[in-house]
């Protein structure tokens, strides 16, 4: 069928994808907008894995301030050349991580980097998490499983790749960070590395 100029439009309206990219997705998903942006997305996880392990030595640090003041963030986002450090579309990018960590509160960008750095943590969590199991009457091995799948659920929400895009909370279907970023690396050609982030709130004890 014909892909509508207008249909082309709303994909990028949506997906901020370059217009000759959101026609062929069209093209191949029959002009069905939700396979279309599921075409893209698989596009954008084949670009990212291509582009895995390419050195981010340019980028920038985003600012995000809460309007009361009471609330902030800072996220330094990789990429590999100034041209892409300096488009709109990273940029954007960059607040948006900068609003995920001041609205979501990670404690690590990566597992990784949570287990390494914050072990007692974790291993705090899993004994509540298995204590809990053996309290509802789990033995054994099934200890081990429900804890383990709740410390997966711990990790969803403080490990910030993890965590769900703060801007799809209300979509029915939601990305992960790591997701978006992935999308955004299709989209910009260019590898993408979240390096680090702060978060400041007003009176808050440091984690």
């Amino acid at each position: 069928m014909a892909v509508t100029v207008e249909a082309i439009k709303e994909l990028r309206e949506l997906t901020g994808v370059g217009m000759l990219d959101c026609k062929n997705a069209l093209e191949e998903a029959k002009g069905d907008l939700e396979k279309a942006k599921q075409v893209l997305r698989r596009r954008g996880i084949a670009v990212a894995e291509k582009r895995a392990g390419r050195e981010t030595a340019q980028g920038l640090v985003e600012a995000y301030i809460h309007p009361d003041g009471r609330l902030g963030a800072l996220v330094e986002l990789n990429c590999e050349t100034d041209f892409v450090a300096r488009t709109d579309e990273f940029r954007a990018l960059a607040h948006d991580l900068a609003i995920q960590v001041a609205a979501s509160r990670p404690l690590a960008v990566t597992r990784d980097q949570l287990l390494a750095e914050k072990s007692e943590l974790v291993e705090k969590e899993k004994a509540i998490y298995r204590e809990q199991a053996l309290h509802e009457g789990k033995s054994g091995e099934i200890v081990q499983r429900v804890a383990e799948g709740r410390l997966g659920k711990f990790f969803q929400e403080t490990v910030l790749l993890e965590q769900p895009f703060v801007r799809d909370l209300d979509q029915p279907k939601k990305r992960t960070v790591e997701e978006l970023l992935r999308e955004k690396i299709g989209l910009l050609g260019e590898n993408l590395v979240v390096r680090r982030f702060v978060r400041y709130e007003l009176a808050a004890e440091e984690d």
